[in-house]
């Protein structure tokens, strides 16, 4: 890459860590001049700048009309974003970047994935950690909300683990809860590698809790995002990122979600490319999967495991697992104790009271019923779950 390219893209990065710029909003800035043009002019404005339209640059800015803001609020951004730019270095904060081992890679350049190149709605940056090669080959996103069931969780562990060995990319956002158990499961089969779209900087890491599951995808796969070094997961930044989910996948799973949420938005966007969406179906009287219930009322294809999604992608059939595999049938008075456990979480209190036993031979049947892969427990909470993990 040139000395002149390496220049212009350092000032498409710093424009990225202007604040409250997204995705449409860096396409203003750079439809308005070039990328150093756009810089110098913006480090021209002066807090006391009544009219910045009078810079050639700024006026084409102003008449962009910036996420149909009024004049008066267009004024007062540029401004805003005349005050981050004289304090930013450019050559140093493209140095972070180099220094903390992020790939760059803009728009046009030929580096830039084709996948997304030829999206209708293309990133303009990419800053990325790991491989960006892995992004080529069969991929599948597995979604879904962050307050997952023991359920959801492990349909999503087991769906990322017999992806990844059949030689498909699980995508997913490294949120809490669905997302984190496709990884985590992706991870397990050491196959195909997993890849991740986050909606902060890469030094952001966010959740906290997921810092080492992060890691390991950095170190088996590639984490991808839009927002450059320092950037904070702002909750506006994650439907942005959600389209680059749904860019990614060739089929996308929504494990267990809501009818709102980021999963459905993400089901909106892949849907809006003509792709294949798929929905595990959950419990009627789970709220957690009402959304995907009506997924595939809406015509969505079922998945009940990593075969019916392969054969979607036109790819060979893995054998399906049985329902009970690896799990022991229940004694009588544990099935009878198992016949009032729900596919949500219900409190001990309310099994105690269902089954009329006492604390000591409810809490026996329970850990038998645990250790067999029936129910999960948690905090004085009992579950019901689905296939035991093998």
């Amino acid at each position: 890459m040139s000395a002149r390219s390496i220049a212009s893209d350092a000032y498409v990065v710093a424009l990225a860590r202007l604040p409250q710029v997204g995705p449409a909003r860096l396409r203003s800035l750079l439809r308005a001049g070039e990328p150093s043009e756009v810089w110098e002019s913006l480090c021209q404005v002066s807090s006391s700048e009544s009219a910045p339209q009078r810079n050639p640059v700024l006026g084409r800015l102003m008449a962009d009309g910036l996420d149909r803001l009024s004049q008066m609020q267009r004024t007062g951004l540029i401004k805003l974003w005349g005050r981050a730019a004289r304090s930013l270095d450019v050559a140093t904060f493209w140095q972070a970047h180099l220094d903390a081992g992020i790939g760059v890679t803009v728009f046009g350049s030929p580096s830039f994935p084709p996948v997304f190149a030829a999206d209708d709605d293309p990133p303009t940056v990419l800053f990325w950690k790991g491989d960006l090669d892995h992004l080529a080959g069969v991929r599948a996103a597995i979604v879904g909300t962050r307050r997952a069931s023991r359920y959801g969780r492990d349909v999503a562990f087991e769906l990322g683990r017999d992806l990844a060995a059949s030689g498909v990319a699980v995508v997913s956002g490294l949120a809490l809860g669905i997302d984190g158990a496709a990884h985590s499961g992706a991870l397990e089969a050491r196959g195909a590698p997993p890849i991740a779209v986050v909606g902060s900087g890469l030094d952001r890491i966010y959740p906290r809790a997921h810092a080492a599951l992060w890691r390991r995808v950095v170190e088996a796969g590639v984490i991808i995002s839009e927002y450059p070094l320092g950037a904070p997961a702002a909750a506006w930044q994650f439907p942005a990122r959600n389209r680059l989910i749904a860019t990614l996948a060739d089929a996308l799973i929504v494990v267990e979600s809501q009818h709102t949420g980021g999963a459905m938005g993400t089901a909106v966007e892949a849907t809006r490319r003509s792709g294949v969406v798929m929905a595990v179906p959950g419990p009627v009287t789970a709220s957690s999967s009402d959304g995907t219930n009506q997924l595939l009322v809406d015509g969505c294809a079922p998945v009940r495991d990593a075969t019916d999604v392969l054969i979607a992608l036109g790819r060979d059939a893995i054998p399906r697992r049985t329902a009970t595999e690896s799990r022991r049938r229940p004694s009588s008075d544990a099935a009878a104790v198992l016949e009032h456990i729900g596919w949500q979480a219900s409190p001990m209190e309310q099994l105690l009271l269902a089954t009329g036993l006492d604390l000591g031979a409810l809490a026996v049947h329970l850990h038998a019923l645990e250790a067999d892969g029936w129910v999960s427990q948690r905090a004085g909470w009992v579950e019901r779950i689905g296939r035991a993990r093998s």
